[in-house]
């Protein structure tokens, strides 16, 4: 047989009592901590869970605003061309006449579709005569990018003219709803013509010099 365990000496029965029920009042108050502890954390990531929730529901809202901002946006933007297409547009010819400059004609969105020479282009107002015609572009907010963009069009529209005979000088306009000064600017710079609206008209705004022609 091994030899029985040995056990302190010295500690009668009541301090070997006091010092167990010191511990078991330890392991309790342990006990009652950690349940506060758990019930804590348990809290936490409810609080954490709902705020998640809100969060998540109004990711879900700003996502509906944004939605709704471009559905209104692009309406507003097929409003503005309607309004160019029966309002502006005959107007235009007008509006030229006083510049000195005659167009009988006011096409509100012509195209060209060149398959064989892969030349593409939409116009929204085509103003003619039998010596000149000038390309319209119009937008809600008019930018530098439109201006260089339009300006493409028309380098564009030289190339699908001498292709097929048409002897014609193009020029330039960009109308815009909402028109910087610095856009304003490098457009007349680039020898276009600017349209804007004034009141419940419109304003015409020539380039210094002699406009660009293509």
């Amino acid at each position: 047989m091994g030899k029985a365990q040995a056990y302190p000496t010295g500690l009668n029965f009541e301090q070997v009592w006091a010092s167990i029920q010191a511990l078991g009042e330890k392991i309790d108050r342990f006990a009652e901590e950690n349940a506060q502890r758990m019930k804590e954390t348990d809290q936490r990531m409810k609080e954490t869970d709902r705020l998640q929730q809100e969060t998540a529901q109004q990711m879900k809202e700003t996502d509906r605003q944004i939605k709704e901002y471009n559905k209104r946006f692009g309406e507003f933007h097929n409003r503005f061309g309607e309004v160019v297409e029966y309002m502006i547009a005959p107007n235009l010819r007008e509006k030229f006449r006083e510049l000195n400059l005659n167009f009988p004609k006011a096409n509100p969105n012509a195209n060209v579709s060149d398959t064989e020479h892969q030349i593409f282009l939409e116009i929204d107002v085509m103003l003619e005569n039998g010596d000149k015609a000038l390309l319209v572009e119009t937008k809600t907010k008019l930018t530098t990018g439109d201006v260089k963009d339009h300006i493409k069009r028309l380098e564009k529209m030289r190339k699908y003219a001498d292709l097929h005979g048409d002897k014609r000088k193009f020029l330039g306009g960009v109308a815009g709803v909402v028109v910087t000064p610095f856009v304003r600017r490098y457009a007349l710079e680039q020898g276009l013509y600017v349209i804007e609206p004034s009141g419940e008209t419109f304003n015409i705004t020539a380039p210094q010099g002699r406009p660009r022609e293509w």
